[in-house]
């Protein structure tokens, strides 16, 4: 069946040698619709950002691009607005008939932690071909906060197809019906369309502002720093926030969505036409995300960053969009049940690694 490879399928790719890795791949790697990736012993420092382009691998480009080499056996730190490329521990041999996209963890985004896969013969980020065997790299740029590494931590994610899997609108309003999918009316074009809540229903926070000259933050800190050291409360008392250049912020989304145990969806990245802002880079909702136990769905965090010049957010304004996709079959586990999912039932919500 065409869709989205369920955990059990991934468990069977690895038992068939068709995802690989240095180190023994953990239970805990596997999610209900994608396998966490990890990163590798060894780090170079880039002086830009590369592809390596059809006919050619990432390692016969890296004398063009590397500056020096780390070791991140003890631990090392990514420094904010440099750029790292990191070997990954896995390594793909997709069969025939799936490909594969990659996304940032959900912490990782929440750091404005720009992490990408990069592939041999890769044209584009995040994207694996069908039948793509050989070797993948995390690209990472800290864009806000400096982080301390270490082999073995997972940034991104891998979701692997078979066939096409996304729902049409007409599919989608048919789901919707069935089982609501978002609180209030849903804006269905392209996707599910998601509003910015600037006016919520206690207090004045609407989100926050990462602080441009913060300390290192160890990624395997769970709750251990404050807030208030590396990120500026934002209040609103009339529904509008004023975005300024450059600046990175963490707000959240007016409906509360559910994803339904036999789908899953991406959030796809939302650029304004007019090219003023940039919502979210990590997109994937797995399974049972806001379904279920967890009651009447969950919000989605908005990870924004402004552009050319400043702009006036608006309290209701569409800033983004759910893309649904059917699953190949149910997962065995769904979001949420007993696999330590940090971000079920969520508000505004700041990264794992905050008190």
């Amino acid at each position: 069946m065409n869709g989205v490879l369920p955990d059990s399928s991934l468990r069977r790719l690895i038992a068939s040698g068709a995802i690989s890795a240095t180190q023994p791949i953990l239970p805990e790697q596997v999610q209900p619709a994608s396998l966490d990736l990890r990163l590798g012993t060894t780090a170079w420092r880039l002086r830009a950002s590369f592809l390596a382009g059809r006919g050619r691998k990432v390692s016969d480009r890296l004398k063009d691009f590397e500056m020096h080499r780390m070791d991140l056996t003890g631990g090392a730190v990514l420094e904010k607005g440099c750029v790292y490329l990191v070997p990954l521990m896995e390594r793909l041999s997709l069969p025939t008939g799936l490909d594969a996209v990659a996304n940032a963890k959900s912490s990782t985004g929440r750091l404005d932690l720009l992490t990408r896969l990069v592939t041999d013969e890769g044209t584009e980020f995040d994207r694996l071909p069908e039948g793509y065997d050989g070797p993948i790299y995390a690209e990472i740029c800290p864009r806000s906060f400096s982080v301390l590494v270490r082999p073995g931590m997972r940034l991104n994610q891998l979701r692997l197809r078979q066939g096409q899997a996304v729902l049409t609108d007409a599919e989608l309003r048919g789901l919707h019906a069935a089982e609501p999918l978002v609180t209030g009316q849903a804006l269905i074009d392209d996707g599910l369309g998601f509003s910015v809540d600037l006016r919520p229903e206690t207090g004045d926070l609407v989100g926050y502002r990462a602080r441009p000259h913060s300390g290192v933050i160890d990624l395997d800190r769970i709750g251990a720093y404050q807030a208030r050291d590396f990120w500026d409360e934002l209040r609103s008392s009339d529904g509008q926030l004023i975005l300024d250049p450059g600046a990175f912020y963490i707000l959240v989304s007016r409906e509360a969505v559910a994803i339904p145990p036999d789908y899953a969806a991406e959030m796809a990245p939302y650029l304004a036409m007019v090219g003023e802002f940039r919502v979210h880079y990590a997109g994937f909702f797995d399974p049972g995300f806001g379904h279920g136990a967890a009651g009447q769905g969950a919000r989605g965090v908005l990870e924004v960053r402004c552009h050319e010049a400043p702009f006036a957010l608006e309290h209701g304004q569409t800033v983004g969009r759910l893309v649904y996709e059917r699953m190949a079959a149910r997962p065995e586990r769904l979001y949420g049940s007993g696999i330590a999912s940090n971000y079920q039932g969520q508000g505004l919500k700041l990264a794992k690694q905050f008190a």
